[in-house]
């Protein structure tokens, strides 16, 4: 067995690598566009998921939160009783705002003292981060001026030095520079796109050619077949991650902050699970056009709900649904887990078990469907 994948494998290899404009195609051009997307990506964020901490327990407290339920930009997920359930929940990526409310804040609002509140959001996506914080300023600022409003009609005062004051943080992202979070999903998307494109036409380019029906009467099994197109696409995708890592360290100075090592065995899933799909289109396409048009419609649904470039929880329920098909959807909390949080398996093991699933069943479904094509 090992001996018939070896020869499949110098075969890839040679075939794949011995035109100039192909080792250009899979080497160059997704480091190009991923450079060029960096720089020029610079998107309604609704429903954040919100996590509560009151620990000044008042009449005024209570009204604060309620002013940011009821507005349509926070959804209060849950309520906090310590300072030391922030940390998990942002880790796991639960929440993506966490309001805390200190002892006193009511004193100091009836004293006329500024009151100051926290907010601390989940800087992995810089770009909602800053929206989050825009609509949480509007509602302080509304909460704030309705107690001076307040005060003004009860003491029938002109003015009043009345003011809620909040001190944001952001968790992960301190500056909350937006290379930080398109830079690695660029990444992961170019992966994608790459990895799916080439190997979708890796078994039709042979039906085209001629040479799948040597294959055929080989003793060669279809597991074989399967895994002697997968690796190679494998070792050329790491590759081109190693590149576009370097890359981004080099020009935008971003730097794995968790386990290399990690990354890189979860990335060899994520590209077995695309080149996976890939393989279940060439042996199901006719010739290469069929193939690559395919590739086309699949990857443009799986970019757009992978919480690339809209995120997920924005989506509607089914759609949701729909996205634990998605491969790059759990790469992608991966990918930010990892270079930008430096959490590990013990937080990230959900999402490594739906890559891991989704990867084998692509791997064995390709597998079947080749030996359908054999009979």
């Amino acid at each position: 067995m090992l001996q018939r994948i070896r020869r499949m494998l110098i075969k890839e290899f040679l075939q794949m690598l011995r035109d100039p404009r192909m080792r250009i195609a899979i080497f160059g051009v997704p480091v190009i566009q991923m450079t060029i997307m960096a720089f020029a990506l610079t998107t309604d964020v609704m429903n954040i998921r919100t996590a509560v901490l009151d620990m000044d327990k008042t009449p005024s407290s209570r009204e604060l939160i309620t002013a940011f339920t009821s507005s349509r930009y926070f959804r209060v997920v849950t309520n906090l009783t310590s300072d030391g359930e922030i940390t998990p929940l942002l880790d796991h990526g639960e929440v993506r705002v966490v309001l805390t409310i200190p002892f006193g804040f009511e004193r100091d609002i009836l004293s006329e003292r500024t009151a100051a509140v926290q907010l601390i959001t989940d800087g992995t996506d810089s770009n909602s981060t800053a929206i989050g914080l825009g609509y949480a300023s509007i509602v302080i600022n509304e909460f704030s001026d309705k107690k001076q409003t307040e005060r003004l009609e009860t003491k029938g005062l002109t003015t009043s030095p009345l003011q809620v004051e909040t001190v944001a943080r952001a968790w992960f992202n301190t500056n909350q520079e937006s290379k930080y979070y398109y830079v690695p999903s660029l990444v992961a998307t170019m992966l994608f796109i790459f990895s799916m494109l080439l190997t979708s036409i890796g078994i039709v380019r042979e039906k085209e050619i001629g040479t799948i029906e040597q294959v055929m009467v080989t003793p060669i099994r279809g597991l074989e077949f399967i895994l002697g197109k997968t690796i190679p696409y494998m070792l050329t995708g790491y590759i081109s991650m190693t590149i576009m890592l370097f890359v981004a360290y080099l020009i935008f100075g971003i730097h794995v902050k968790g386990s290399l090592l990690l990354l890189y065995i979860l990335s060899g899933i994520y590209l077995a699970g695309n080149i996976g799909i890939a393989l279940i289109i060439s042996v199901s396409a006719e010739t290469q056009q069929q193939a690559l048009l395919t590739s086309f419609m699949i990857l443009m649904p799986c970019v757009m709900l992978s919480g690339f470039m809209f995120p997920i929880t924005n989506m509607p329920a089914p759609v949701q649904v729909a996205t634990w098909l998605n491969p790059m959807r759990w790469y992608l909390v991966i990918l930010r887990g990892i270079v930008m949080k430096s959490i590990g398996i013990q937080v990230l093991w959900p999402a490594i078990l739906a890559q891991t699933a989704l990867s084998v069943s692509f791997i064995v479904i390709a597998a079947s469907r080749f030996r359908k094509t054999l009979s």
